[in-house]
């Protein structure tokens, strides 16, 4: 059967003699230089896993479906993490059947020939005169070293562990497996090598992105929308040495900083407040980075400011240090906390013991949130995995996460003094844990006030 083409308001109405003329006349552009991506033989492993972990039943991930932002414009694709993690591949509409013989298909659209049809200058969603090149079946098998079909031989019947949720139309033939969906999370938690070589280069260049944005405050603090201002610069940095920013920057000054997700970025700086940046690269292989610095916009922090930075930051520094194979996962955030109950405490805001906050959690009116997270392919990874492997499990070596203690006072809370009142502060690492503690792979940014102060001056010259 022949797919309808997907045409929009700039399709016009072809004649025969042009249907006939656009089949001719065109050169040889079959590849010959394709070479198996860097990730084929990670990703052979990964399926080699998944199979041995559901022997004799049939798997099915699909890679998503193209998502519309307006009418007849849609959103650039990205695919599911999971597709991602098993084939390497990127495309929408590709479906990867792993067998009960443990044997893997990949799926796919493969590019449409130039001597039949009309989909290569005329369809507007996978049309290659539209929106480029997809690889053939041939160059496919070499780049993912994987088994490759066309989309429409793919016959989805009998039983089968679907990761549901992802495209409809597979949706619509088999019900999604939510032990499947759980598994394909769960395996992620550990990384392999090529992944953390993957994070830390995502992680430099989100750093070389964090020293771009100081070189630009002196501009953005006269822009009427300083934080949008620094969001593009960041943005080009994300575009320029990866796939795209891996999640909506957080571009927050003043007492939007207290807002969690801030990420409408359209206030001005001034020169008196923090900014709170949040913000990763996402590789090309679509791991992503995730950095918060809390800068001093005049370039120095006013005494206020250093006393609540310097909180977050001892909070930060006990969670690091309680990080190690065989501690719980949840240690390093209530070692964060209790830094700042203390440190409420002392301040004299809230007068019960940091014994009893910890009960109480009455520090949690400051802080609001956890203290980190797993990191990956997702900004936050593995979120499908159940609660006994990731939130209530232990540290393993090769885990990949971030800790990001922070303190949000609200600009109305009436409980704290006036000179507090709209601070929000956060500082956010990204570390791999190693056999005997974890590395710091986000350490080309400084964390200390003193070493921020100092590295700012150095950039803005």
């Amino acid at each position: 059967m022949t797919e309808p083409l997907n045409t929009g308001s700039h399709d016009l109405p072809v004649t025969a003699a042009l249907t006939a003329f656009m089949r001719t006349g065109w050169a040889d552009t079959r590849r010959t230089d394709v070479a198996a991506l860097p990730i084929a033989p990670w990703a052979a492993r990964r399926r080699a896993a998944l199979a041995a972990r559901f022997p004799g039943e049939r798997l099915v991930v699909p890679s998503g479906t193209l998502k519309v932002r307006s009418n007849d414009s849609d959103y650039r694709f990205r695919p599911h993490s999971a597709f991602s993690y098993l084939t390497g591949a990127g495309e929408p509409g590709d479906v990867l059947v792993i067998e009960p013989s443990g044997e893997a298909t990949l799926y796919l659209r493969p590019r449409s020939p130039r001597e039949d049809g009309e989909e290569f200058y005329r369809d507007r969603r996978y049309g290659e005169f539209w929106v480029g090149r997809r690889p053939d079946l041939e160059e496919a098998a070499e780049l993912y070293q994987i088994g490759c079909a066309h989309i429409r031989e793919l016959s989805l019947s009998g039983p089968a562990r679907v990761l549901g949720g992802v495209d409809a139309a597979v949706d619509a033939l088999l019900p999604g497996d939510a032990e499947f969906e759980s598994f394909l999370s769960e395996m992620r938690l550990i990384k392999d090598a090529w992944e953390i070589g993957e994070l830390q280069s995502a992680v430099d260049a989100t750093a070389r992105g964090f020293e771009d944005v100081v070189r630009a405050l002196p501009a953005a603090l006269g822009h009427p929308r300083g934080e949008r201002y620094l969001e593009g610069v960041f943005g080009l940095r994300s575009r320029l040495e990866g796939n795209a920013a891996g999640y909506d920057s957080i571009v927050a000054s003043g007492a939007h900083a207290c807002v969690l997700h801030w990420i409408r970025n359209d206030g001005r700086l001034d020169p008196n407040d923090l900014l709170l940046l949040d913000a990763g690269v996402e590789s090309d292989t679509l791991y992503t980075a995730d950095i918060t610095r809390t800068l001093p916009l005049s370039g120095r922090f006013s005494p206020v400011q250093r006393q609540a930075y310097e909180l977050v930051y001892e909070a930060q520094t006990a969670g690091i240090a309680a990080l190690k194979p065989g501690a719980r996962f949840r240690d390093f955030h209530l070692a964060a906390m209790r830094v700042i109950s203390e440190g409420l405490h002392d301040w004299g805001l809230l007068r019960d013991s940091p014994d009893a906050l910890m009960e109480s959690g009455l520090y949690r009116r400051y802080t609001l949130c956890s203290s980190g997270h797993m990191l990956g392919l997702d900004v936050h990874d593995c979120a499908r995995a159940r609660s006994e492997v990731y939130l209530d499990g232990v540290l393993e070596e090769g885990q990949v996460l971030t800790v990001e203690p922070g303190l949000y006072l609200q600009p109305d809370d009436l409980t704290l003094p006036a000179e507090f009142r709209g601070l929000g502060i956060r500082i956010e690492d990204d570390l791999v844990i190693t056999a005997d503690g974890a590395r710091l792979m986000s350490a080309a940014l400084p964390r200390h006030p003193a070493e921020v102060e100092s590295w700012m001056a150095g950039l803005l010259g």
